[in-house]
């Protein structure tokens, strides 16, 4: 992928993330189940707390963007039950407007309260580095696409369901990536999304895993389930 001089540029237009794992919690830890995390009056990021969380054990952490028109309860029914069965968090911003900024307008609001969920987050729970992904579906994995790549010196791994583009102004660090796409999907045709992604990302030098299945533009829990497994699987830690 070609990259640009962006040194004119500040970091958040970029689509930087303030935030960095590894600081130690100064908060309480929130008990298991849901909870909304106070950031926003209206469409709050949604936090899902598994049980049996061991105090000051660093723990995986999952951030899943919606589709276009979507919320957090639209996309939580397909990952909620891997959060409690394998006991990471999940995280679930919600888009201010229809669909996220980056494809609105470019990097904003969105992002700031996504740096603003993850730093609450990492307030109350040691975070695993080497397992914090962000995932998403439609637009949402275009998001996830994006803004992983731009902060892959934070993100470890980079999911996407069904995505139609990427927009990275500014690559950094080397996150593992898989992708996932239906052969009939109409909305977002995987001759013109997917696969051309594939290929830059392989050839750019990513470590990509690649999944094309029989279906339409929608998410398929046994990916989903293939997906997890990709994102928990013990990797090399320097």
């Amino acid at each position: 992928m070609a990259t640009f001089d962006t040194s004119f540029l500040g970091d958040s237009l970029l689509g930087r993330l303030s935030f960095r794992p590894g600081a130690a919690p100064d908060k309480q830890a929130l008990p298991a189940g849901r909870h909304n995390l106070g950031i926003a009056s209206e469409r709050d990021a949604v936090l899902i707390v598994p049980d049996g969380l061991q105090p000051g054990v660093p723990v995986p952490l999952l951030v899943m963007f919606h589709g276009a028109g979507g919320s957090a309860d639209k996309v939580l029914p397909f990952v909620i039950d891997h959060a409690y069965q394998h006991g990471f968090l999940l995280l679930l911003p919600q888009s201010q407007f229809p669909t996220w900024d980056i494809v609105v307008g470019g990097n904003g609001p969105d992002l700031e309260r996504l740096d603003k969920a993850l730093h609450e987050v990492a307030s109350r729970f040691s975070i695993n580095p080497f397992h914090l992904g962000f995932a998403g579906f439609s637009d949402g994995g275009s998001y996830a696409l994006s803004v992983g790549l731009t902060n892959g010196d934070v993100v470890s791994h980079v999911i996407v369901f069904s995505a139609g583009f990427m927009s990275v102004l500014q690559q950094n660090g080397t996150p593992r990536i898989f992708i996932a796409h239906g052969l009939e999907d109409e909305q977002l045709p995987i001759e013109t999304s997917a696969r051309p992604h594939i290929a830059k990302l392989k050839a750019a030098g990513y470590d990509v895993t690649s999944l094309e299945f029989r279906g339409p533009h929608h998410i398929e829990p046994p990916v989903v389930a293939l997906a997890i497994n990709f994102f928990l699987k013990p990797t090399a830690q320097p």
